[in-house]
């Protein structure tokens, strides 16, 4: 009697604790001194495989309308010629969805604390090795100990606005839009502009109603960081 052919063997799965491969952390890099950005970008495209430098920035506006932004990571460098705070910058890449190394000449509790309190993940000197950059870079990106990574953000940035598109605003309504994407609560806006709740509620309805208007969304906050920041207004 002919014995039944044995079943075939199931499919062989992944051994226990073997992590599949991750993707590359997409990174842009922001320096206006073009020796420190070229060789920097240059060091971690031969020695740090984690990462895919598809941003080489030299300004803030370069960075904020390249096609490959919003990236998974962002390391910037404190000092700009442009007079974009380093609040305003992190801030409107950390509403992008990117996390923020800022990298610095110079180390003052002043700065670290301004990088840190806009939402930058890590604050490093240039005067540190480059193995600590990247320790950094990498627990920011959440592939350090203990962290997580997160998600990709599905914005992408128009290109650079001009001037016809820009809504007109009035002084109030540009006041109101710089502090309420500054982080502050409508009640928080009002006690700035020294104005009743009413007051500053109605500025805010009239600028999204404006940028509406101009095809340019304004339903969130991250929405409003982002048309403040294309039309200069984060300083």
């Amino acid at each position: 009697m002919t014995a039944a052919p044995s079943d075939p063997p199931p499919s062989a799965s992944p051994a226990a604790g073997v992590r599949t491969a991750e993707p590359p952390i997409r990174l842009a890099i922001l320096d206006d001194h073009e020796i420190l950005l070229d060789s920097l970008s240059t060091w971690i495209e031969k020695n740090a495989p984690e990462f895919d430098l598809v941003v080489r920035a030299g300004s803030w506006l370069e960075l904020v309308h390249s096609d490959a932004f919003p990236t998974d990571l962002v390391i910037m460098d404190l000092q700009l010629k442009e007079s974009v705070s380093i609040g305003a910058r992190v801030r409107t890449c950390r509403a992008a969805g990117a996390k923020v190394v800022v990298l610095s000449a110079v180390d003052t509790p002043e700065d670290r604390d301004a990088a840190l309190a806009a939402g930058a993940v890590a604050y490093v000197t240039k005067s540190q090795p480059m193995a600590e950059l990247l320790a950094a870079a990498l627990s920011a990106a959440g592939r350090g100990p203990g962290r997580t990574q997160a998600a990709p953000s599905a914005w992408r940035p128009k290109p650079l606005i001009p001037e016809s598109s820009r809504p007109r605003l009035s002084d109030g309504e540009r006041q109101a839009l710089v502090l309420y994407a500054d982080g502050r609560t409508t009640s928080e806006v009002a006690r700035a502009m020294n104005v009743q709740y009413e007051t500053a509620k109605t500025y805010l309805r009239r600028v999204r109603e404006k940028y509406g208007k101009a095809g340019r969304p304004t339903s969130s906050r991250a929405d409003l960081i982002r048309r403040a920041a294309e039309d200069g207004y984060l300083t």
